[in-house]
């Protein structure tokens, strides 16, 4: 990956200091002589350029005035004003990645980082890296993704932490997508309680911590740790003023209050986030909110306007080339046209996401380790619409291909639902004691409504 390495020979080591010396006195043609005088010898310029003394900050004073450069370019190799630089492109990149598609602002945030490392500028070296990362996530490749946030915290391990909690955020997200939400849970919580304990109670880190938290909650069916996020979010909105950390707040108490049955307050929390995210012109979070909004039409039953949110998502999603968002829609969007009536298009949408092509390098768009869930939920939707066109055998290959992936992901409500779906299918084709160690499976998963097996929650901030 671009920038992942060490960075090479430190620019502003005394040899590297030397050579900078020596080439920019060779330029302007002058001798070591004309170049010392009237503070410094000839010998002692002739030492520096060997690389066997660092110089002080009076010489390197001197010696930049010399040379008509400034002392920090003469130290470290770096052009004047190049960090500032560096950060007006990286503005430009994330303008690229919030307008466009994750494939185009990549190249640029790569370029950035090597450039970074090029002129030893860690801070800019982590931005780029950070937003490398978003790029590979929304584009699918998940690996590569956690590779680049963990290569953010490596690079700031000295700072404080609030400034790591982006990248901490990125490597849970990561870690949801794959199938993996205990871990993410832990990396969030762990952030949490070290904020906490340190006494760290930064209201933008902790919001985004606890923004976060909510979508691997839900997963997992840990619905009452859940609205306990969202609620401490939501005190803590307050004293943020970020659009776009109060915009994925909203959002993630949205997914809250429709497990609440609430759904008019999500639907206005979801608008909410919509305002914030047009205004802001972040394509693929407002593409989230048609998502979310489409869900919330569907557990109100209103099937048609669900259609209508979810295939506005879809095709924002696919105009950005958001790849595994807009795959995780097609199963959602399957759902919707399946209670509809609308069996055959359901089955168009899942059976591609679930195959692989001609091609050995050709894989499926959902598979354990990319989206794990949702690969669960289309068996498990295929699984239904076999059943319901009488191939039980079907129905019965598609619920048994998805329990793995939903039980090594850890969503034990999905678990049970699908053990309830199982063992029903299994008694009703007479294998009363197979249907009895489904039903069995599933009881061991649904945990009372609102726990987790994750431990103690993270300690509140003080308010």
């Amino acid at each position: 990956m671009a920038g992942s390495g060490s960075g090479g020979v430190r620019p502003d080591e005394p040899a590297e200091i030397g050579r900078r010396v020596l080439r920019l006195r060779t330029e302007l043609g002058l001798t070591q002589r004309q170049l010392a005088e009237p503070a410094y010898t000839p010998a002692y310029v002739s030492t520096l350029e060997s690389g066997k003394v660092r110089p002080s900050e009076a010489a390197l004073r001197h010696l930049a005035q010399r040379l008509g450069v400034t002392p920090g370019e003469l130290a470290t190799g770096r052009p004047a004003r190049l960090a500032a630089e560096l950060r007006l492109r990286l503005t430009d990149a994330r303008r690229a990645l919030a307008t466009g598609s994750p494939e185009d602002a990549a190249p640029l945030f790569r370029e950035l980082c090597a450039e970074a490392v090029e002129h030893a500028l860690p801070e800019e070296r982590a931005a780029a890296l950070l937003g490398l990362g978003e790029c590979l996530l929304e584009s699918g490749d998940l690996d590569d993704a956690h590779a680049c946030f963990t290569s953010v915290e490596r690079l700031l391990a000295d700072e404080p932490l609030p400034r790591r909690v982006p990248a901490i955020r990125g490597r849970a997200n990561a870690h949801r997508l794959t199938g993996e939400l205990r871990y993410a849970c832990h990396l969030l919580e762990t952030a949490l309680d070290q904020l906490n304990a340190s006494g760290l109670h930064d209201p933008d880190a902790l919001l985004l911590l606890y923004s976060a938290s909510i979508a691997p909650y839900m997963d997992m069916g840990a619905h009452e740790r859940a609205a306990h996020a969202a609620e401490l979010a939501l005190a803590l909105a307050p004293r943020v003023e970020d659009p776009a950390l109060l915009a994925g707040m909203h959002r993630g108490v949205a997914r809250t209050l429709i497990a609440q049955g609430r759904v008019a307050e999500a639907d206005a929390s979801l608008a909410k986030a919509q305002d914030l995210y047009q205004q802001l012109h972040l394509r693929t979070e407002l593409a989230h909110c048609h998502w979310m909004r489409g869900y919330v039409h569907a557990q109100d039953g209103d099937l048609e306007g669900a259609e209508h949110e979810l295939r506005t998502a879809h095709d924002m999603l696919t105009a950005k080339r958001a790849a595994l968002y807009a795959h995780q829609v097609e199963v959602e969007l399957a759902d919707v046209l399946r209670r509809r009536g609308r069996t055959e298009e359901a089955e168009a949408l899942l059976r591609p996401l679930l195959a692989a092509g001609p091609r050995a390098t050709e894989i499926p768009a959902l598979r354990a380790g990319r989206g794990a869930v949702h690969k669960g939920a289309a068996h498990r939707l295929l699984g239904l619409i076999a059943e319901e066109c009488g191939d039980t055998e079907g129905a019965e290959e598609h619920y048994r291909a998805a329990l793995p992936l939903l039980e090594r992901a850890g969503a034990a409500g999905d678990v049970a639902g699908l053990c309830c779906l199982l063992g029903d299918l299994l008694r009703r084709t007479g294998r009363t004691e197979a249907a009895m160690d489904a039903y069995r499976t599933g009881l061991a998963r649904r945990t009372t409504p609102g726990t987790t097996t994750l431990g103690p929650a993270p300690a509140p901030p003080p308010m």
